[in-house]
């Protein structure tokens, strides 16, 4: 069960999204949900890319509220299984409470784990730059502010950082968004696991207000842009 201190930020992220309903619907209409300097269109996919096969693999991406990208990627093709969680601090501090107060170095987190023989690395990011996270906000994802919602990739090796610098390099050339993308690429220092409740949470509360206007938007757009990447029912972890 959520402590009070979580149960409050819930309510007051809800309360955010539902007092910027009207603003928020024609936002994520024009940009298909992923962001107010977002391309309406599917981008551009890797030049450079990992290559196709072998065991399962690790992503870890943070975008923002951790339960709109849990839940884009859940409905991906070739991908087994999604976490919500932690990443970028310390154990000690994996916390929502203390993840909350944006003073730990974590950031908002999804841990993938995929077939690469389905779907690769580089199509990975394609995804999350497309339709799960606007990559030009700084420390924040609207309406969500604070270091704790930025952009960042976490690569698991050399060959994950080298698909992740040069995607951004590529999308930066072609000036596919009118600002620079501002995510950032470092190693993964730990993934840490978010409390049960965060789990799904896209899933079990279609309804509820922040869902409703930001994320469900976002899975909306993966199934129109990459139609056959998605899968209508979700993997998930509960």
């Amino acid at each position: 069960m959520a402590s009070t201190t979580a149960s409050t930020n819930l309510r007051s992220r809800a309360s955010r999204a539902a007092g910027a309903l009207l603003l928020a619907i024609p936002l994520l209409t024009g940009c298909l949900g992923a962001g107010p300097t977002q391309a309406a269109s599917r981008l551009p996919a890797p030049a450079f890319d990992a290559p196709a096969g072998g065991v399962m693999q690790t992503a870890v991406l943070s975008g923002g509220c951790f339960w709109g990208v849990q839940g884009v990627f859940e409905h991906v093709r070739g991908v087994k299984q999604v976490l919500a969680g932690y990443d970028g601090g310390k154990r000690a501090t994996a916390d929502y409470d203390l993840v909350s107060t944006g003073t730990t170095g974590h950031a908002e987190s999804v841990r993938i784990v995929f077939d690469p023989r389905q779907i690769s690395y580089g199509q990975i990011l394609q995804i999350f730059f497309s339709v799960a996270t606007d990559p030009t906000q700084v420390n924040r994802q609207f309406p969500d502010d604070g270091p704790q919602y930025r952009s960042e990739i976490f690569y698991a090796n050399l060959l994950q950082k080298e698909v992740a610098e040069r995607y951004i390099a590529q999308l930066n050339t072609a000036k596919v968004f009118s600002r620079p993308i501002a995510t950032r690429v470092d190693p993964d220092s730990g993934f840490f696991r978010a409390e049960d409740y965060h789990q799904d949470y896209l899933v079990r509360h279609p309804d509820q207000p922040y869902i409703a206007t930001y994320d469900l938007p976002k899975v909306a757009s993966l199934k129109a842009m990459f139609p056959g990447d998605y899968r209508p029912t979700p993997v998930t972890v509960l």
